[in-house]
């Protein structure tokens, strides 16, 4: 979602109704729509996903037998069905990545884990299927040269359904695809048998990465600090300025004096928080205020 908004909206107009729908979706619907998940995710969805959030929905009305939007978000509402919550928000998240995502990241990260004194902590707060924080794993070791090097790497992410997708560590063979060949045979098992046509990332780099649900609006987080790295990559978009300003000043204290903070190729953080600068590349550093109050490299 490019310039989200939230409830930036025209008064609730006639609409017509959609021949190909089979439940009724009102201009009301979806601005509960809009709210819930901007309370529960802090998504800001403007009009043109309504017809996104429609067929992403509707399944969710069908797995529980229900014949109408207004039914389904009084079942929400009413808290009736804890787990149902997940589902919604699990339904509109939008998980788009891939290996090696916005490349230019990595040589940075690999230069930064070169110079980092002591053990390595980095935190991937977007993970989705996972295919990011594997992609940091291989940068490590390739930068360490060994499969067992000195990172603890963290991986979160707000759907749980991508979460065990990304800790199998399974992907159909043509998501590597683009990958060198060296990458692939040193990182990679080639599925056999009824397991033809996939592949597995090697245990060494699973054992790197510990997955956890997270959800950045949440008054906590299961997370600790420091951390030399933190990629936040692509996941601000969908949040307004007041909510990406709340995140970004709870990664400052989390931060390593020294630390590098990754955002996404359409995301600017200059103007949202005065916690951090631009390095460069989309890659930001605290400022000297918040470096002289975080702890140093190795520590």
């Amino acid at each position: 979602m490019s310039n989200p908004k939230y409830f930036n909206m025209k008064p609730a107009s006639k609409a017509q109704p959609d021949a190909s729908r089979i439940f009724e979706f009102t201009p009301r619907d979806y601005a509960r729509v809009r709210a819930l998940i901007y309370k529960q995710a802090g998504i800001s969805l403007n009009e043109s996903k309504q017809e996104m959030v429609y067929s992403r929905l509707s399944r969710r009305l069908r797995a529980k037998n229900l014949n109408s939007f207004e039914a389904y978000l009084d079942l929400l509402e009413s808290g009736s069905d804890s787990g149902e919550w997940e589902a919604f928000t699990n339904a509109l998240t939008t998980n788009l990545t891939a290996f090696f995502r916005e490349a230019h990241h990595f040589p940075i990260l690999a230069e930064h884990v070169l110079k980092t004194q002591g053990p390595i902590s980095i935190w991937c707060s977007a993970s989705s299927t996972g295919e990011e924080p594997y992609s940091i794993a291989m940068t490590v070791c390739e930068a360490l040269g060994t499969l067992t090097p000195r990172v603890n790497i963290v991986a979160t992410d707000i759907d749980t359904h991508v979460l065990n997708t990304a800790s199998s560590g399974v992907y159909p063979i043509d998501r590597i695809d683009k990958m060198p060949q060296d990458r692939v045979k040193r990182f990679f098992m080639r599925g056999k048998g009824s397991h033809t046509g996939l592949v597995r990332v090697r245990s060494e780099l699973r054992n790197m990465i510990t997955f956890k649900s997270l959800n950045l609006l949440a008054g906590s987080w299961p997370v600790s600090g420091p951390f030399d790295v933190i990629f936040c990559r692509n996941v601000m978009i969908y949040f307004d300025k007041p909510t990406q300003s709340k995140i970004l000043s709870r990664f400052a204290p989390l931060m390593k004096a020294d630390g590098l903070l990754f955002a996404g190729h359409s995301e600017n953080f200059l103007h949202v928080s005065d916690a951090f600068t631009l390095r460069g590349k989309t890659v930001y550093e605290l400022n000297h205020r918040h470096r002289a109050a975080s702890p140093r490299a190795g520590s």
